[in-house]
């Protein structure tokens, strides 16, 4: 097992992560699902739920402190922003440029370009980072990078991390590079059961996805890291999109990073992992990491890129941005002790209320609640269409999470709402995989909402209370008419007959 990764050697399958009160990213499609594995989870979530109702509660703990680290007021002149700067003075002052990424290959290839192209900071945040071909290969990218002087930051949220204490630690060991863990568990040996005695605080998670290169270029999305989101798993994929940005709103999500890597909430690993651990100890995990990406099989895309490749990939990107006004929109991480710090609940709530039209949506996770429906059922009064596409039975393989959406089907259609849910045998999507992917079956993961094909909404966001409520997310809003047109087309794609299934109130005569 590489000591870097935590991955079992070829021919070896690791334990699988346990299911987490997460916001429903691993709900998708990791492995085969058995009906005695159905059952496991819906226990799970019905155990968390019937402790939550029981008013389980703790006092918070004090956390291990941490240094406040302050980045650069001012971005950097490094090669990324040379080549952003004239494009800017191109459009509008205080537009942004976003290109979206579709597919696995240029969403990773992207990440990969920024990871040896970046020069002064690499700035990562993320809900799951797996130890797999995908998460193996950024990291020992991120590692290059390291090497070459650049600072990296990375912040975890904890929930994932079962078992990965020493690899991350080791990482960490790198003069130029820091892990932090979000909201982590503090017995790190008794999880489960830490998690029964702490739940009011450990059930609040950091689901925010986001990827800042020298503080001019970033990667804002669904996909965490790990090969089902990128199009390389052999056994099941996510049908998911990000948006690669540049212009001021890059500032705006650097300034969230900033506010997350300082909170109380963001423990270093040092603080939490006690071990000694030598350089010679992260030399043999090195070598061990570069022996793992040697032995992988089938995997299509490049396992690192020089720098001049990598900066060359990035500018031929340039020309496909995408302008218009930009917002960051990020919920505070205090939102984990005060659920009133829901910031992106707030603005998505004033978005809808000026839609006059056309609301369009992808979410991978539909719990509309009847705070939701009433929204809903005002717009179509209004004579706003409204077009939903999400997971269905078949396409999302943990029950709980489709019964809390299954129960309001029959009111969104009653209400004229088009309905579509994902097909696992999605044809023309799985086209966007790679060749050792194409008998996977295919889930949803996006999360993006078009409002009146002028605005687009995309980030980490599911439509259910775990996302209002309890984790923290991050979404960009563009007020782009092209941006729009572009996702659209993306969207149109989805709930073609061959991807998508439509659901219709079927009365009993029509049999």
């Amino acid at each position: 097992m590489s000591p870097l990764t935590g991955r079992a050697p070829e021919g070896r399958a690791l334990p699988r992560r346990p299911k987490a009160p997460g916001s429903g990213a691993r709900h998708g499609p990791r492995g085969p699902t058995t009906p005695a594995a159905r059952l496991t989870i819906v226990a799970d979530w019905a155990l968390v739920g019937l402790l939550a109702l029981s008013g389980c509660t703790t006092n918070m703990p004090r956390l291990p402190s941490a240094h406040a680290h302050a980045g650069p007021t001012t971005p950097p002149v490094t090669t990324f922003s040379r080549r952003v700067a004239p494009l800017l003075h191109e459009h509008p002052m205080g537009f942004s440029g976003a290109r979206p990424m579709e597919h696995g290959d240029k969403a990773f290839i992207s990440r990969l370009a920024l990871c040896r192209g970046a020069e002064a900071s690499l700035d990562i945040q993320y809900y799951i980072w797996e130890a797999d071909a995908t998460g193996a290969t950024l990291m020992a990218n991120v590692l290059e990078a390291a090497d070459a002087g650049v600072r990296v930051r990375i912040l975890l949220d904890d929930i994932h991390t079962r078992g990965k204490d020493r690899a991350i630690a080791l990482v960490d060991l790198h003069p130029n590079v820091e892990i932090r863990l979000f909201n982590p568990f503090l017995d790190r040996q008794h999880r489960g059961l830490h998690l029964l005695t702490d739940l009011n605080r450990l059930n609040h998670r950091m689901h925010n996805k986001l990827f800042i290169a020298d503080g001019a270029v970033a990667i804002v999305g669904g996909r965490n890291i790990a090969d089902d989101y990128f199009g390389v798993n052999t056994t099941a994929n996510f049908r998911d999109l990000d948006l690669l940005v540049v212009g001021p709103v890059v500032r705006d999500l650097a300034q969230s990073f900033e506010e997350y890597w300082n909170s109380r909430w963001a423990v270093p690993i040092s603080a939490l992992f006690k071990q000694r651990l030598s350089p010679s100890q992260q030399h043999e995990a090195r070598q061990a990491l570069t022996k793992q990406l040697r032995r992988r099989k089938a995997f299509p895309y490049p396992a690192d890129l020089d720098r001049s490749k990598s900066v060359d990939y990035f500018t031929s990107l340039l020309p496909e941005l995408l302008w218009g006004k930009a917002d960051a929109i990020v919920d505070a991480p205090s939102k984990v002790g005060n659920p009133s710090h829901a910031v992106i609940e707030k603005a998505l709530d004033a978005l809808l209320s000026s839609v006059r039209n056309e609301l369009l949506i992808e979410t991978a996770y539909l719990i509309p609640t009847r705070r939701g429906l009433q929204r809903l059922r005002e717009l179509r009064e209004r004579g706003v269409r409204i077009r939903i596409l999400t997971n269905s039975l078949a396409s999302n393989d943990v029950v709980a999470a489709h019964a809390g959406y299954a129960r309001y089907r029959r009111q969104l259609l009653a209400m004229g709402v088009e309905l579509y849910e994902m097909r696992p045998d999605a044809s023309e999507i799985a086209r966007g995989w790679r060749p050792i992917a194409f008998r996977s079956k295919a889930a949803l993961h996006t999360k993006a909402i078009v409002f009146d094909r002028q605005k687009v909404f995309i980030g980490s966001l599911n439509l259910d209370p775990r996302s209002f409520s309890i984790n923290t997310e991050v979404a960009l809003l563009f007020e782009s008419p092209e941006l729009a047109q572009r996702v659209v087309q993306f969207m149109d794609a989805g709930v073609r007959p061959e991807n998508a299934y439509r659901l219709e109130i079927v009365k009993s005569e029509d049999f």
